[in-house]
């Protein structure tokens, strides 16, 4: 994969970044997150990648990493909870196409005295590679935080530390259950911390690597920005977009209510409905194109099905119903026309229902299709080239819980 090129999609990233447009609001509610994402965007550039050691108190991750370094960098002790912030360290290997390789240490994740617990597991989820440090078998909390990990679409490591504990037939035991515990789904490695086999094996999946991870990551942290940006424009813009769409209801009532002729309602209402998504993307300051509007309206049509069928069999009926009232005005000198007043309030409510509705999809579909910018960052994974299934596997597992972690449904008008 020598030819997956770092600076093509720095400069992607870069021009993306550069086009978004926030207001004073989003930059103060987002400042961390959009601190790390120009932080990361600063050592794609200048390829250096991260990599974090993580796990609970006691295992031995600053000795392990102390390891990789060939020195004692990073303080240990017999007590657990020596380290009690994240420290860094420039690790240097040879023979590598990036530039540098950060190495973290963190504080066990069980560790009470932690100030910040979320925001020491934040860092390390922001690094490119983690290395998930234990000393035996995993626990319920330990297998909490990897699956978390993978979730966020992380590559992992898990290392298994302080073997000299275990005999020989305890350690096969011990690595076979760990094995049955992890995803089946993804290949996670597990590594013997002993000798040189740890840098040795770090050393490779680096070299083969360790530019797509760091460009990964990056692109991740942008999407994530990028989700979270959408988010709180649909929250805070809610109300406008209520009130827009009960404006855009009063007047499909009014028109629907008032024209005689199904085929002017049909066209009426597309022209409205049209106008109505146009509005909402305006609002929520999300563009949306020509390609774009066609495929919400496609997708609108497929989860719309029942109530657009509904619709038209109802509006069909009443207007049937209102052209013979019209017509036989007439000869009944106007007294036909005595019920044609309900039927328009029962078309109008029709209308004012189904445009809500619309309203609520439309809202919906300009949070998941829109782009801020020329190009959205989840559309720049999907056109990576994985030839590697084990890389490819971490990113359908990142964007199945992406579709799923989208908790926007109370913030739709």
């Amino acid at each position: 994969m020598k030819h997956f090129k770092i600076q093509e999609n720095y400069l992607l990233l870069k021009k993306w970044w550069e086009t978004i447009d926030l207001t004073n609001y989003e930059k103060s509610f987002l400042n961390r997150e959009i601190i790390s994402f120009n932080q990361q965007l600063l050592r794609l550039k200048e390829k250096k990648l991260r990599i974090g050691a993580y796990g609970k108190s006691g295992v031995g991750k600053s000795s392990v990493l102390n390891s990789l370094l060939k020195k004692e960098i990073f303080k240990t002790d017999i007590i657990n909870g020596t380290t009690k912030e994240i420290q860094s360290e420039t690790w240097t290997l040879k023979d590598q196409t990036l530039n540098s390789l950060e190495l973290l240490d963190s504080p066990g994740f069980d560790f009470c005295n932690i100030k910040f617990p979320d925001k020491v597991y934040s860092f390390i989820n922001h690094s490119d590679l983690i290395l998930f440090i234990v000393s035996g078998d995993l626990n319920r909390n330990e297998l909490n935080e990897i699956s978390s990990f993978i979730k966020d679409g992380k590559k992992i490591i898990l290392i298994l530390n302080k073997i000299d504990l275990y005999k020989k037939n305890e350690l096969k035991e011990i690595i076979e259950n760990i094995k049955f515990k992890l995803p089946k789904d993804l290949n996670i490695p597990i590594i013997i911390n002993n000798e040189n086999n740890l840098e040795n094996y770090v050393a490779k999946l680096i070299n083969q690597y360790g530019d797509i991870l760091l460009t990964l990551n990056s692109i991740q942290l942008a999407d994530k920005l990028f989700l979270k940006i959408k988010e709180q424009r649909l929250k805070r813009r809610q109300k406008l977009a209520q009130s827009t769409i009960g404006k855009f209801s009063t007047i499909k009532a009014s028109a629907v209510a008032l024209n005689p002729f199904i085929l002017f309602d049909v066209a009426g209402s597309f022209a409205i409905d049209t106008a109505l998504i146009n509005e909402l993307s305006t609002i929520y300051g999300l563009k949306l194109k020509g390609e774009s509007t066609r495929k919400i309206f496609k997708k609108l049509s497929i989860n719309n099905l029942c109530i657009g069928i509904t619709q038209v069999g109802v509006n069909t009926s009443l207007n049937l119903i209102k052209k013979l009232i019209l017509l036989t005005a007439p000869f009944t000198n106007g007294l036909s026309l005595l019920p044609y007043g309900p039927i328009a309030i029962i078309q109008a409510a029709i209308a004012i229902y189904s445009t809500k509705i619309l309203g609520k999809l439309a809202a919906k579909e300009i949070f998941v299709r829109s782009k801020g910018s020329f190009i959205e960052p989840a559309i720049l994974i999907q056109n990576m080239n994985f030839n590697d299934p084990e890389i490819f596997n971490y990113i359908n597992i990142y964007f199945s819980n992406r579709n799923l972690n989208n908790n926007f449904v109370s913030f739709l008008p």
